[in-house]
């Protein structure tokens, strides 16, 4: 069984899986929910396995006291994992226990992380059904990150409060994917306008398949990511040509997307210098089925073993992986 520790800013809702459905709730602090969802049967053999068994110590504005000293007690890293497109509730509490187990197989002991995730309300559309298109599903959801940015911000406050009690030398991690980024991209300005602090929260960012603007990094005053370089020691950005997603998100957003061939000017030094920058060419790493399911190849951070082991190694801190531009495999 693996423990799920999670924010939400979805509505609840009892005819959806897991409870939670694609309604947002409202706009302040102590209306997001957190809790802790307990799955089971996570195979990392099958992408979409596990069952949510239980939720419990549900908690407005922050964890119950109780489950924070929990998250405290267990002494280990945390990864702030936030999902992407199409992940109806249980998709996403099932990605994260996903990812937790197979960083916990890397057998890198500062992989081996206690998961706090945030779900937005994303419907879980992958296929769109007449008289809807892919294209309304992917504006509906990229809808509603936009609006769930001040949510994530009020999460992403708490996670700062929170690592003020951990332990000496236990890191933060955030893994952000696809359309996650999105909603990652409002919080930070919110987070500069409110909070103005610039002290670091995250030992190392992951921007995986990253449904944002190319250029995210380059916006004057403080717009979309240009000042996320100030929360973090280092920013890891992967990035595929062949990311099917990344096609769909240029057409309808009619703009080149991070998560295509990465930032924009990745190759000038004084914008992404090495130390403080890892942008990763996943292109031609061909481990996994690219075509099943449809999105496979936006989803090869969790597919692909190679990937996968970067990351890992990422995570446990391996000197050999190197800053500045690289490519996988």
């Amino acid at each position: 069984m693996t423990k799920v520790y999670f924010a939400t800013n979805r509505q609840k809702d009892s005819s959806k899986p897991g409870g939670f459905g694609s309604d947002i709730v409202g706009m302040q602090a102590d209306d997001v929910l957190y809790a802790v969802a307990d799955v089971q049967g996570t195979n990392l053999d099958d992408e979409s396995s596990g069952r949510i068994a239980s939720i419990g110590g549900e908690a407005q504005g922050s964890f119950a006291t109780a489950v924070e000293n929990e998250i405290v007690a267990s002494g280990k890293n945390l990864l702030i994992f936030i999902h992407g497109f199409a992940n109806a509730f249980d998709d996403a509490i099932k990605r994260a226990a996903f990812n937790c187990n197979w960083l916990q197989a890397s057998g890198n002991a500062g992989a081996d992380t206690t998961i706090l995730a945030f779900t937005w309300p994303s419907s879980g559309a992958l296929v769109a059904a007449p008289p809807h298109f892919l294209a309304d599903d992917y504006r509906a959801d990229q809808a509603q990150a936009g609006k769930s940015a001040l949510h994530l911000a009020f999460f992403l406050n708490y996670v700062d409060n929170l690592r003020r009690r951990l332990k000496a030398n236990t890191k933060v991690f955030l893994l952000a994917h696809s359309m996650g980024n999105y909603a990652l991209q409002g919080a930070i300005q919110w987070w500069f306008a409110n909070r103005g602090s610039a002290e670091i929260i995250f030992d190392e960012v992951i921007l995986a398949a990253a449904d944002e603007i190319f250029d995210t990094f380059k916006r004057p005053n403080g717009g979309r990511m240009s000042d996320l370089p100030q929360l973090a020691n280092r920013i890891s950005i992967y990035h595929s040509r062949k990311d099917v997603a990344m096609y769909l998100s240029s057409t309808v957003n009619l703009s080149v997307r991070l998560g295509f061939d990465g930032p924009d000017g990745k190759k000038d030094q004084s914008l992404y210098p090495a130390g403080k920058f890892r942008i990763i060419d996943t292109t031609e790493v061909e481990d996994y089925d690219p075509v099943n399911p449809i999105d496979a190849t936006h989803q090869y951070y969790r597919r692909s073993k190679i990937v996968r082991a970067d990351i890992a190694k990422l995570l446990a801190n391996d000197p050999a992986l190197r800053g500045g531009l690289g490519q996988l495999p």
